[in-house]
Order: structure tokens, then sequence, then C-alpha cells
């Protein structure tokens, strides 16, 4: 088997999508016993070092998921290279990681939802926002971690 993509997933303040699709991610790949690179990152240095929503982490641990020492960062450009997948929460953070990337990595970017057979293509931001709200996003990042990996084992094999 080739060697393993490694993936940053972005959302805007990295405290809610992102974080909780990076634990998402690493769990069921785990589960799966891939052994991937996963790491997340906001698009805006607002909440730079500041935990995941409390809301979230309730959310994420009530599923089995484990936020625990996670903190928010922001996108650099040296994460253009550094990793082999820079997946978006939704089209306004797909934009400003466009902005941002240097030219010849902009392949590396798309949507989370992009790999995933649901009609929505992108995540909805639950910051601040109502349970159903918050779940919907999770149910969605569920579905999209799985398309994620499906798509990793189909070029790896």
């Amino acid at each position: 088997m080739e060697s393993m993509p490694s993936i940053l997933i972005v959302c805007m303040g990295n405290i809610c999508r992102s974080p909780l699709a990076e634990a998402v991610l690493k769990t069921k790949a785990q589960q799966r016993g891939l052994v991937l690179n996963i790491a997340s990152a906001g698009t805006i240095r607002d909440q730079v070092g500041n935990s995941p929503d409390r809301q979230v982490q309730s959310l994420a641990s009530q599923h089995g998921y484990d936020l625990n020492g996670l903190t928010a960062t922001q996108v650099t450009k040296n994460d253009f290279s550094n990793y082999d997948m820079v997946l978006a929460a939704d089209k306004a953070n797909l934009a400003a990681l466009y902005d941002l990337c240097p030219r010849e990595y902009r392949n590396k970017l798309a949507l989370f939802l992009s790999y995933s057979d649901v009609d929505e293509k992108e995540i909805p931001d639950p910051y601040k926002g109502s349970q159903v709200r918050h779940q919907k996003a999770f149910e969605l990042i569920e579905q999209g971690s799985d398309g994620v990996l499906n798509y990793i084992t189909s070029i790896a094999a």
C-alpha cells in the first residue's frame, strides 16, 4: 500500500467544525486500521489558542470522540506544502484558502464533503447556534469522514 496522505481540515475559527472533523476522521481512520496525519486549522486568527467550543466538545463526547488537547490554530502558507489534502468546511473558507495558497498547491484544496455522497457540499457553521444546528454539522462530518476515508483507501489500494 502506498503511503497515506496527510490531511488538514479547515473552518473559520478552528473551534467547531474542523476540530470535530479532525477527531472524527482520526477515530474512524484508526477503526479501519489506517495511520493518517490529520490536523485542523482556521482561516482567521481570532480563536487561536482557544479550546473547541463547549457545545461541540459535549456533542463529540456523547458520540465517543475526544477533543481534549486540541487548541485552535490558524492556517499558514507552509501548511499547503506540509499536507497532501487541505479540506474546507464550506465555500467561504475554500475561497480564503485559495487566496492564501501558492498556485502550485491549489490542486490539494477541496471541500470536506466533496468526497461523500451527501447532497450538501458545505458543513453549516454551528457556532453559537442551536443544538439542532450542531447535530446537523456533526452528522455531515461523520458522513464526510467516511467519504474521505473511502477515497483514500481507493487510491491507496
